[in-house]
């Protein structure tokens, strides 16, 4: 890669000289760019209008440079890449010129450093694609906006608004539009391999927020050329927890003690041994297992899934789609009825793999195995406790997951779902589903407060599988209906 006269690739090198003479290379041109432009210093003086510009953008240019070499210094997997990095960042600062740093520790705002393993604004997911579309040799001008893309890609933006926030209204008029739109029009092949495209990166957006992932280093929002605040704490460190303070002696939830979390998880086990006793001894109706669903269905709609008013889209990520007032709204809203898609009548196993497989061949198999290992995967454990079957539970935060995109299981009792799951994880999943770029670090300590990150990492599996599943359904129910 290739920034000015800088060259970059030669850091990935397995050879130490190759990778010591690249960061000579990098040396040298941070210095000539900082004795060509003199950018601004700690205390910088006003600046005259004239050459106002070019001098932001001479700055802004070596401050690319610097965040780069923040994330070399960081991440890198090269200890002499990492060190020489820091040297340079460290030799800066010695002329006078303010370096950058991290906003945060480690890949996630939520879990602890020690323990961490478009449409949805998030930017994380965005420059990682921004920066791969352009490493392949992809047109730049495409980057400044949806308008500036071909008009075959312009066209399915439509599909993907409504596919990310109101899967439910998807029709098979909308995808006869696709498919016949003259010269700029998509063969059904194209269209499942563009559907199939579209939902991985929605349900990819709901597992980058719901696990609070930090943007890359060098990227917008993962570093800061701002000075540290008098407490020498940035506002980062302290919602990280990186404050000083021996997290072994905070409950997650803040006031929550370890003894009421405890008892959390002894009645939801509780629950789950009496549900299953009732199994047993008696079934429900099909007549009350509707009543069921559709009060379930209703009480969902009651769940708030933001804390607070919605946030504006960064200017960076609002300038990749149209639209952006467009979002997630209960599909019984404003007067609205969209009927419950029976699983019976639609299913991923019987109806929507089979169409994949045969337009994108090998990739509904690959798509299915993907659902099978989220939904199966297990260690047995709840929190503290060991050998549980935990099949109960994951099928409930599954269903619950498809009940709130109105689809429905006829063989599913959706009282369990209530009786398993409590209102603040409601409310957590509803928002990494819905409206992912809500999702605070409060929601996430607030639910299952004693298990383990890993176990609610699991959860975040979950919930983007079949997030992405619900969505799938729909798209590939209007597209066998419009093949019918």
């Amino acid at each position: 890669m290739e920034e000015g006269e800088v060259r970059w690739d030669g850091l990935c090198s397995r050879d130490a000289s190759t990778r010591d003479a690249a960061l000579e290379n990098i040396r040298q041109a941070v210095l000539r760019r900082i004795a060509q432009n003199s950018p601004v210093k700690e205390d910088p003086p006003p600046e005259s209008s004239e050459g106002h510009l070019a001098s932001a953008t001479a700055l802004e240019r070596l401050n690319e440079m610097l965040a780069r070499l923040l994330m070399l210094s960081k991440r890198c997997p090269f200890r002499d890449v990492r060190e020489k990095s820091a040297s340079i960042l460290s030799n800066v600062q010695e002329l006078g010129i303010r370096i950058p740093r991290p906003l945060g520790h480690g890949p996630s705002r939520f879990i602890p450093e020690k323990e961490a393993a478009a449409r949805h604004q998030c930017s994380y997911l965005v420059n990682l694609h921004v920066n791969d579309f352009l490493h392949v040799g992809g047109d730049p001008k495409w980057l400044n906006g949806l308008e500036n893309a071909p008009h075959k890609l312009q066209n399915l933006g439509e599909l993907n608004k409504i596919l990310a926030h109101r899967p439910w209204l998807i029709t098979k008029e909308h995808i006869e539009q696709l498919l016949k739109t003259e010269e700029h029009s998509w063969s059904l092949a194209e269209l499942i391999h563009a559907v199939v495209l579209l939902t991985h990166y929605h349900s990819l957006a709901s597992f980058t927020f719901g696990c609070g992932i930090s943007p890359e280093i060098h990227c917008e929002g993962g570093h800061t050329f701002k000075l540290p605040s008098v407490s020498n704490y940035c506002i980062c460190d302290i919602t990280n927890g990186n404050h000083g303070v021996d997290e072994t002696h905070v409950s997650p939830a803040g006031s929550i003690s370890t003894t009421e979390s405890f008892c959390e998880v002894e009645a939801l086990m509780e629950k789950m041994k009496k549900l299953q006793e009732c199994r047993d001894e008696e079934e429900a109706s099909q007549e009350e297992m509707a009543t069921r669903f559709e009060r379930e269905k209703r009480e969902s709609m009651s769940v708030c899934c933001s804390e607070d008013e919605e946030s504006a889209p960064t200017r960076d990520v609002s300038r990749h789609f149209e639209d952006t007032s467009y979002g997630y709204k209960d599909f019984s809203r404003h007067g609205m009825h969209v009927p419950t898609f029976r699983v019976q009548d639609y299913s991923w196993e019987d109806h929507g793999y089979s169409l994949v497989n045969r337009l994108y061949p090998d990739v509904g198999q690959l798509i299915d195995e993907k659902f099978h290992i989220a939904y199966d995967l297990t260690y047995n454990t709840m929190a503290m406790h060991k050998d549980v079957d935990t099949s109960m539970l994951r099928r409930a935060i599954w269903n619950y997951i498809h009940c709130m995109f109105g689809i429905r299981y006829d063989d599913y009792d959706y009282g369990e779902i209530n009786q398993l799951l409590d209102r603040s994880f409601k409310v957590y999943i509803k928002t990494v589903v819905c409206t992912p770029e809500k999702t605070t670090k409060r929601m996430y300590d607030s639910f299952w407060r004693q298990f383990k990150h890993s176990e609610k990492v699991h959860v975040n599996l979950l919930l983007v599988e079949a997030r992405m599943q619900a969505e799938l359904l729909y798209a590939l129910r209007a597209i066998t209906h419009y093949m019918t």
